[in-house]
């Protein structure tokens, strides 16, 4: 055998064993596409790992926070899920250099693949191994998957099962939805941090924009957030700089695509990062009161009859008649969606256009802030310093312990301690432990240490109010105050609370006087009256300052002075079960007295009540129902309630009354107890209106209306023992009438509200102010208290 021979014999086994090795490749290799393509059937079919059913990827946000708008066209809030106010925004609503940073930035071949990108995959791959850097080779399509539906990984299966788990599901996604859709879905869905969840309300907390107002540095911020939203927090001073050169990364990638120019680029990225951060709070932002209304009673559940104490029985007749009358009261629960469940406020998306005009709202906050910062408050300060029993009365006095405990049992922190099992010992002596603690003030909200009962006290001594004004026609509600701070102060005095009105209930019985056959033009003795209870018992109505004793006075002056013998007077000529039928027919609510101490405001009414029961006298006897609504959206934008928010009105007085009421409340603004509107507000549209003081000063009110606008404005402590020592000092002239007076002056210098001085009431022909002749009162159309109790 020749030395070739015996090479190739000597060869051989190596030729044999490296076939067995590339024969073992290939069917490693075969085995290993075989397994992967098992696997995907397997994840496909959702075997392993999680797959979203079609109806999850079909709706994959299904919870959307709802907005409310103002009637010409501003957010006013939202109503979401304690850390998730996300605003759905359609790709419309996207400017095209906020789309095009994100796919500069992330996904820069994302209009060329299917949901997979592999060349990007390969490259992070090979940057993987060789030890480079590398910013992943997920797709946009991936990482909405990721956000969607992908939970944190907790072994090391699930780990190596994630990414295959992504691709299938964006493959997915992507035969369901556009490229524009899906990019429309990833910033919907994207946690910008500081409760801004979504792209329209990071675009409303950052900058306070919409996101097709955003600037293009604006927009870059807000993609590079897109990569980490607690690393890139511009509102962490340590992360600004962070923040600013992620923003810059981005704009680099636009110029490197061609998003922007050179020019662009390079005055972009050395501009400063600019914020105009709002906080997400139901307690920041215009009408906060409005709001928290709106979110109560489109969420209220039917009223259930049960054996109430009084107090809670007059609540539940108001919320039985509410449920009855109001289309808006319980509106989640009285209407279902296509697929039978009821409409949920907080992740249903609904669009809910209120009839609350933006500009006027700021006008009578800025109103009730300026009067009560300025004057009344540091007027009250000034009486109750140096005082141990401040802000109490003195004849309160020895009460004041109770009057703080009760208090503190309403405190959050009070249920707190109470849920976790603590004894009322030891909740008292936390409450005597100084903490730290931040108070209200009208310079700002005050850092400080104190206990928490002083707290109670301290806040006890600022004075509240509440203030609301309506279109006297259709019942729009134009602004609506329900407090001098929603954080602080969540009682909402327009709709929540009752006062005792004062005078403010004259011009209810001066109606029913006149619908008796009175004039304004009557005389009568002006001397001291004494009326008779049920009872026999003697009741002697005082006056503030007696005047003109003795001689002839008008019912129209009696009126015009508030005073209170004509009142008792006209009282005394009628029953007080017809008049306690009347006020219901103007819309007060609940149980009413019926005895005669009522004339002079005894009960206790709302300020949105009682604003809406003074629109009949503007409106020729009709009571217009307030209305806080116009439509209500759903989240594709199709009108889903409307012809039940339409203006309603309700008969309360005839032609001949309205002429004779109208002529007498417009005389308290010209020559009466509400001339201050004209002399110190400078205001000669015609108007009517009434003042009203209750007893020891406990409450200020004002009411007034022009032909368009009814308004009403109380002012007053929490507790009725919180007051004024001088009736000089807490009568309705001085605590409520300049509120109004600030609010009107505000709303007829802003021509654009289309509000004049020079408008006027409607005139009725055939009636005099004079004439004796008399109409039968319309029945009223009200729900009867007794029909609830019965």
């Amino acid at each position: 055998m020749d030395k070739k021979e015996k090479s190739k014999k000597k060869g051989s086994p190596k030729k044999y064993s490296s076939n067995k090795i590339v024969k073992a490749v290939w069917i490693v290799f075969g085995s290993g596409i075989l397994l992967t393509f098992i696997l995907f059937i397997l994840i496909n079919a959702g075997i392993i790992g999680y797959i979203p059913p079609i109806d999850n990827l079909q709706n994959p946000i299904d919870k959307y926070a709802s907005q409310v708008y103002s009637a010409d066209g501003e957010v006013l809030g939202t109503f979401s899920l304690e850390k998730n106010n996300r605003i759905y925004s359609d790709f419309s609503e996207l400017p095209p250099y906020l789309v095009n940073g994100l796919v500069a930035t992330e996904d820069i071949r994302y209009y060329d693949h299917s949901g997979i990108d592999i060349k990007g995959m390969i490259r992070a791959i090979v940057k993987t191994l060789s030890g480079q850097k590398t910013s992943g080779g997920s797709t946009l399509s991936q990482q909405l998957i990721k956000q969607l539906y992908s939970p944190p990984a907790e072994s090391l299966l699930e780990r190596v099962l994630q990414k295959p788990v992504e691709w299938v599901i964006a493959v997915k996604l992507e035969r369901f939805y556009t490229k524009e859709e899906i990019i429309s879905l990833y910033l919907n869905k994207y946690d910008f941090g500081n409760n801004a969840v979504g792209i329209q309300s990071a675009a409303q907390v950052y900058f306070n924009k919409k996101p097709r107002d955003l600037k293009v540095e604006e927009a870059a911020m807000l993609v590079g957030m897109c990569n980490n939203s607690s690393l890139y927090n511009p509102r962490l001073k340590h992360r600004v700089d962070t923040t600013k050169h992620r923003r810059n990364v981005v704009l680099s990638q636009m110029f490197k695509y061609g998003y922007i120019t050179k020019q662009q680029f390079d005055s972009l990225r050395l501009l400063p990062m600019t914020l105009n951060f709002r906080q997400a709070s139901h307690n920041a932002g215009l009408a906060p009161y409005t709001r928290e209304y709106l979110r109560l009673t489109m969420s209220a559940k039917k009223p259930e009859a049960k054996d109430y104490f009084a107090w809670q029985k007059d609540q539940y007749t108001r919320d039985s008649i509410s449920w009855l009358n109001d289309p808006l009261y319980g509106w989640c629960n009285k209407n279902k969606k296509p697929d039978g469940s009821n409409y949920n406020l907080v992740t249903d998306g609904l669009k809910i256009y209120t009839t609350i005009d933006s500009r006027m709202q700021q006008y009578a906050e800025e109103a009730m802030t300026e009067h009560l910062s300025k004057e009344i408050q540091p007027k009250f300060d000034k009486q109750n310093k140096g005082r141990s029993y401040a802000p109490f009365a003195y004849a309160e006095r020895n009460n004041i312990d109770t009057f703080l405990y009760s208090a503190m049992k309403v405190t959050d922190r009070y249920r707190k301690m109470k849920k976790a099992g603590k004894s009322e010992i030891d909740i008292y002596k936390v409450f005597q432990e100084p903490a730290e603690m931040k108070v209200f003030s009208w310079r700002g909200e005050i850092d400080t240490i104190m206990t928490p009962w002083d707290s109670i006290r301290y806040h006890k001594g600022i004075l509240r109010s509440g203030f609301m004004a309506m279109d006297t026609h259709t019942g729009y509600v134009k602004a609506y105050v329900g407090g001098i701070d929603f954080k602080y102060f969540k009682y909402d005095m327009v709709n929540q609370g009752r006062r005792q009105v004062g005078s403010t209930i004259k011009p209810y019985l001066y109606t029913l006087a006149m619908e008796e056959g009175f004039t304004p033009c009557d005389e009568m003795l002006h001397v001291e009256q004494i009326l008779h209870d049920e009872n026999g018992r003697e009741y002697r109505p005082k006056n503030a300052t007696p005047r003109r004793v003795g001689e002839m006075v008008s019912i129209k002056w009696g009126l015009q002075m508030s005073d209170n013998w004509v009142t008792a007077y006209l009282m005394s000529k009628t029953s007080p079960y017809t008049f306690a039928q009347l006020l219901h027919s103007f819309g007060i609510t609940g149980r009413i007295d019926a005895v005669v101490s009522m004339a002079l405001g005894t009960h206790d009414v709302s300020v949105s009540e009682m604003a809406a029961a003074y629109t009949a006298f503007a409106n020729k006897g009709l009571r217009a129902r307030p209305r806080y609504v116009t439509r209500i959206e759903d989240s594709y934008g199709n009108i889903i309630a409307n012809d039940e928010f339409l203006p309603t009105h309700a008969e309360v007085f005839s032609l001949g009354a309205y002429v004779k009421m109208l002529d007498m409340l417009r005389g308290v603004m010209d020559g009466g107890t509400g001339g201050r509107v004209r002399r110190n507000y400078g205001i000669t549209a015609p108007m009517g209106g009434k003042t009203g003081t209750t007893q020891k000063n406990s409450d200020g009110w004002f009411m007034a209306f022009t032909p368009s606008l009814s308004a009403g404005c109380w002012v007053g402590g929490e507790d009725r023992s919180v007051r004024f020592d001088r009736t000089a000092d807490g009568q309705g002239a001085s605590t409520a009438l300049p509120i109004f007076g600030l609010f009107m002056k505000k709303v007829y210098a802003d021509k654009e509200l289309g509000y004049s001085q020079t408008e006027q009431f409607e005139t009725v022909k055939g009636y005099s102010v004079c004439d004796k002749s008399t109409e039968e009162l319309p029945e009223s159309n009200t729900v009867k208290i007794d029909d609830i109790f019965n």
